[in-house]
């Protein structure tokens, strides 16, 4: 009775090897996904009262030097 159960369990192994081997051979390898183009950054200054690092574009300029916000500009 035992030899029968080795055998069976031998053939079924076989099988699912051989089964896993052909689904491989018939599915293509799995490719990444396309990359999303990210946007450019921005540039980053720093603010001449508090080295504040901040976005170029909320830039406050006076007495030629960069601000973060208009509270920041010293009186003239």
């Amino acid at each position: 009775m035992s030899r029968i159960l080795f055998w069976l369990a031998l053939a079924f192994l076989v099988l699912m090897a051989l089964r896993s081997k052909l689904r491989g051979m018939r599915m293509p390898p799995p490719q990444a996904p396309p990359r999303k183009k990210l946007p450019d950054a921005e540039v980053m200054l720093c603010c001449a009262q508090c080295g504040l690092y901040y976005p170029a574009s909320e830039t406050v300029k006076a007495h030629g030097l960069d601000y973060c916000s208009a509270a920041h500009v010293p009186p003239p």
